[in-house]
């Protein structure tokens, strides 16, 4: 038996390689939001830091007996690194981590950059590739300009045809909601890319910076996304899922999620800066300065030292983190209270239901009752505690 049953691991890393970009998106959580700590940190990860790192990888999987761990690099642009920086660095993290512990390299790009040189170096890591792309052109230069606020959709284009040419190191695209551009137009011409996943953020806000809403009385999140879903059906040759939805739907079967915006899994990533600063929640940049620094550095802190810090206790017993009312609701096994930054408020913390707890209720019931019209049992919760 493994003598740490019952604690949480940490099972994906993410490095954050590179901390400048090519692109200046005005949602971006790095550069445009109130925590602007990245532009003070080293422009690429020292290959020193990288060493620390994996070996920090491989004590924490050693000790928690992890079969695999995810290392996602992350920026930033990753890209901006150096084709042989990031090499040299990809080599280090395989060669430091255990040969018992499997590694799933990760990469997320705005595709800008990609060349056969770099598929190279990812077919020889197994790195599979996400990229950004908010949608069609107009739609994604709404907020994806370059630096010189000029049209990033072409470059990002010409790298997603590239990576289709090696269709095993394409992880799928990324792109952000925004309530001005067509859900169906959006999603129809991602779907064209035929990546395996496509998921849809939604932009972060708080409540006290509340995300944009034509009108705050209806769930225009939700409605928006409930048309991507069923774009999503109403095609039977699409092959591949919308991560959100999907989620929406195993967790309604009693099934976990796959990712830490909804449902009640603890989280189990970590964040590690390009100077060796470890950090639990980085998307928390976006609620105010400093939120999402633990004070911990790689040189002087394992991983299971950082397990029961403070602004990691949300990921020991998720449901007791989450306001009353999200306690008491019937859907709080499938929103999960929504995302933690998402909750915030000055006076509360995070002792909220979600900014968009109106979206996520009318998506998820969205999803629910055409399940229903197709015969699926969805999994019912126990009844809340009185």
């Amino acid at each position: 038996m493994n003598r740490h049953e019952g604690v949480i691991p940490f099972r994906t890393f993410i490095l954050k390689v590179a901390n400048r970009c090519n692109i200046d998106c005005d949602y971006c959580f790095v550069f445009n939001s109130k925590d602007q700590a990245a532009r003070r940190l080293p422009a690429r990860m020292d290959l020193d830091v990288a060493r620390v790192a994996a070996r920090r990888i491989s004590e924490h999987a050693r000790t928690h007996e992890l079969p695999a761990v995810h290392v996602v690099l992350h920026g930033g642009e990753p890209l901006l690194a150096g084709i042989r920086h990031v090499a040299d660095l990809l080599g280090i993290v395989r060669d430091g981590i255990s040969v018992d512990t499997e590694v799933r390299f990760e990469l997320q790009t705005n595709g800008m950059l990609l060349s056969e040189a770099w598929l190279d170096l990812f077919d020889h890591y197994e790195v599979a590739v996400g990229v950004s792309l908010d949608g069609p052109p107009a739609a994604n230069d709404r907020h994806r300009l370059t630096l010189a606020g000029r049209s990033s959709a072409a470059s990002a284009v010409q790298g997603i045809e590239l990576i289709r040419t090696r269709p095993h190191l394409f992880a799928g695209l990324l792109a952000v909601v925004d309530l001005a551009n067509d859900p169906v137009e959006v999603h129809d011409y991602l779907a064209s890319f035929e990546p395996p996943t496509i998921d849809f953020n939604l932009p972060h806000g708080t409540h006290d910076d509340p995300p944009h809403r034509t009108d705050p009385n209806v769930p225009e999140y939700g409605l928006w996304m409930s048309r991507v879903y069923d774009a999503w059906l109403a095609q039977p040759g699409y092959q591949h899922s919308v991560r959100m939805l999907e989620d929406i739907v195993a967790l309604s079967s009693g099934v976990r999620s796959s990712v830490e915006t909804l449902g009640l899994a603890p989280p189990t990533s970590l964040v590690i800066e390009s100077d060796g600063a470890i950090e639990g929640v980085d998307t928390l940049r976006a609620v105010e300065e400093g939120e999402s620094a633990l004070g911990h550095h790689l040189s002087s802190c394992s991983f299971d030292q950082v397990l029961n810090h403070p602004k990691l206790l949300h990921r020991q017993d998720v449901m007791s983190s989450l306001a009353a009312e999200c306690q008491g609701c019937p859907l709080v096994e499938v929103c999960g209270g929504g995302y933690l930054p998402h909750r915030f408020s000055t006076e509360r913390g995070y002792r909220n239901p979600s900014v968009y707890c109106s979206d996520l209720e009318y998506l998820i019931r969205h999803v629910q009752g055409s399940l229903r019209e197709y015969g699926w049992n969805l999994h019912e919760p126990a009844a809340p505690a009185p």
